[in-house]
């Protein structure tokens, strides 16, 4: 080969050497760049909220745990100018709704009401698809109730004794509603049953709703329920209150005596409601929506709303509601261990 043919070849080579390095260098900025701009953005406490915050109720819509998602949504949506949006995913004992949180990025957008069942659920399902403490982040111990037990009218039962002594001489005849293994309607009558010496056939519904149209339609005898959901029909004669659960009178139904001093001494259930996000939120985006939210729970019109419904408002800081958590956990394993309680 001749010089000049050389020289040629390996200017050739260089040129193509130098084109190939030149392609490769732009394919990898492209990638740099779309990868980039694809990437999930790291949350921003200091720019927080800046689009649409979606807060999951478990539940169906008609009981509290929606009305208090929909107080939250409308005013934190007016604090801070964007959307938040109330999701209804009611089933599985709520663990559907639950677990969507659990999953969810831990940017502060996906916000989970949660009440009594989030403590009781993981005595009761063997395998929960997320773990209760290590999954979530404790926001806000929104509040608290008593659940009221209740019968329909057309019963022959006007107190906790009467319907005691009709049960024990019904044994298997009476039926009760509940929104679900492990909700606290459920447990309130276990726990009743289990004190009380007397057996009643649990009819579980997806909600309170449902439930409560079952009791008024008489295709059921008696339930707990939270006192928000029952009230109403208690104060319009449609169902009878026998007993509160809590150990002392409710001030929206100062006649109706607990059941501990009703015949069942020392008998005694509170029911609770909260929010909490996903595990591994930044303490900033805590801390925000925790002040955020005590705010409206001080707010005049909202502990209105709260107290109408027979619902105590609470606040406080997160590491409170996580202890709070915690205690209900330890509380209601006992119970369901030995009244042998199992998802159906």
């Amino acid at each position: 080969m001749s010089e000049s043919l050389q020289a040629e070849v390996k200017s050739s080579a260089t040129r193509l050497v130098h084109f190939t390095c030149r392609a490769l260098l732009l394919v990898l900025l492209g990638a740099s760049a779309a990868q980039a701009q694809t990437a999930p953005t790291a949350p921003d406490p200091e720019n927080y909220p800046n689009k649409t915050i979606r807060y999951v109720v478990p539940y169906p819509p008609g009981g509290f745990n929606d009305t208090m998602g929909r107080i939250f949504a409308q005013k934190l949506s007016e604090a801070w100018n964007v959307p938040v949006v109330v999701e209804n995913r009611p089933g599985g004992g709520t663990l559907i709704g639950t677990d969507s949180v659990a999953k969810a990025a831990p940017n502060g957008y996906t916000l989970l009401g949660v009440a009594f069942p989030f403590g009781t659920n993981p005595s009761i399902y063997k395998s929960l698809p997320y773990d209760t403490v290590k999954d979530f982040t404790p926001l806000i111990f929104a509040g608290q109730t008593q659940n009221l037990l209740v019968v329909r009218p057309s019963m022959p039962i006007h107190s906790v004794q009467e319907f005691i002594d009709y049960a024990r001489k019904n044994p298997g005849k009476l039926s009760y509603g509940s929104t679900g293994i492990g909700s606290s309607n459920h447990l309130s009558m276990e726990l009743f049953k289990s004190m009380a010496g007397i057996d009643i056939v649990h009819v579980p519904y997806k909600g309170s709703a449902p439930m409560v149209n079952d009791l008024l339609g008489d295709h059921i005898d008696t339930a707990f329920d939270n006192t928000p959901n029952v009230l109403p029909q208690v104060n319009g004669g449609k169902l009878r209150a026998l007993g509160v659960s809590s150990t002392t009178r409710s001030p929206l139904a100062s006649g109706v005596p607990t059941v501990s001093e009703a015949g069942v001494p020392g008998y005694e259930v509170t029911v609770w409601f909260g929010v909490v996000g996903p595990a591994g939120m930044k303490p900033e985006l805590v801390r925000k929506l925790n002040a955020e939210m005590n705010a409206i729970l001080k707010m005049d019109d909202v502990r209105r709303r709260f107290q109408d419904q027979g619902v105590e408002p609470v606040g406080g800081d997160p590491s409170r509601f996580a202890g709070h958590i915690g205690a209900e956990i330890a509380k209601w394993a006992k119970v369901v261990k030995d009244a042998n309680i199992k998802p159906e």
